[in-house]
């Protein structure tokens, strides 16, 4: 890093914490002891109110807060924010979505003639070929804004059969094949659930209290709330490498990998009334994996390739 892009984000380091050493320095911008006096020498010679404390728990302390000037970027960090953006151009929903389009039109108007160009001549040749949102989710944006805030959600929810009326408290929403999906606790039924976001035909924040343990709950760990219930039905497959490659690119809180002994093997539990979905998702995998368990799952996924041969 240069030490002008240096110096501009110390500004921004010690206007933040009020209060630092030259240990903070160093582990935050990976410097020498030598070269942080050095900074803060700089940062005293362009007028930074910087005040030193000595003694024992001795240290710096910034004596007023600062008018910090405009963020300026590199043009290797103008690209990425561009093509940051230009990979979420596929999606017709995005919580935020007027933010989005005018921080986008902001962001090109800020840039200078040559990183323009730049771009222009680089949109041409990147592309993100990634699944393209199939159905429109109206309500992504209250969705996030109650998990952040962790706030109870009245929805009304469709079904192909029917629509009914949930009370939710939003945990997480995430993209995957097309569809847009909200992790949440649904209150009546005391349960974890996701949610097709699309399907979410209407959303209002409710004055119910939201469950305390969940605040601690995130994309990362909201599967750990997902329990099988007393009628699930175990599975074993055994699975070669190409195998676990998909499933990596595409697996559920449901399932995972074991090692015994030299092998791998996909085990799991689905719900009686799950049975078509899982046989389809097994299908997937092709020839890399071979149900051992149990016996009416290998018949099913059977009769499931029989019925696409006939259809052929």
């Amino acid at each position: 890093m240069k030490k002008a892009e240096r110096i501009n984000q110390m500004l921004r380091f010690i206007n933040q914490k009020k209060q630092f050493t030259l240990k903070d320095l160093m582990q935050e911008f990976k410097i020498s002891k030598r070269t942080a006096l050095r900074d803060i020498t700089t940062l005293e010679e362009i007028g930074v109110p910087v005040y030193v404390e000595y003694g024992r728990y001795g240290g710096y302390r910034l004596l007023n807060q600062m008018q910090l000037p405009p963020i300026s970027f590199t043009s290797q960090e103008v690209y990425a924010l561009y093509f940051a953006m230009k990979a979420l151009s596929s999606f017709s929903n995005l919580p935020f979505q007027v933010a989005f389009r005018s921080i986008h039109k902001k962001f090109l108007n800020e840039l200078s003639e040559n990183q323009r160009q730049a771009i222009e001549r680089m949109q041409n040749r990147v592309s993100f070929r990634h699944t393209e949102q199939i159905k429109d989710s109206e309500h992504l944006e209250i969705l996030l804004l109650a998990a952040a805030q962790n706030k109870v959600l009245k929805i009304a929810y469709q079904k192909p059969a029917q629509t009914s009326t949930r009370l939710i408290q939003p945990i997480a929403i995430y993209f995957m094949k097309g569809y847009w999906y909200c992790q949440a606790y649904d209150m009546c039924k005391e349960a974890y659930r996701v949610f097709r976001c699309d399907r979410v035909t209407s959303a209002q924040v409710t004055d119910i209290q939201p469950l305390v343990y969940l605040n601690d709950i995130t994309l990362k760990n909201a599967h750990s709330l997902w329990t099988p219930s007393e009628n699930a039905i175990q599975f074993k497959c055994f699975i070669d490498q190409k195998g676990v490659e998909h499933f990596y690119q595409d697996h559920y809180p449901s399932i995972k990998l074991i090692h015994e002994g030299e092998n791998m093997y996909l085990v799991g539990s689905y719900e009686p009334n799950e049975l078509d979905f899982i046989v389809k998702y097994l299908s997937g995998f092709g020839q890399s994996v071979k149900i051992i368990k149990p016996e009416i799952l290998k018949e099913e996924l059977r009769q499931y390739y029989t019925d696409l041969l006939n259809h052929i």
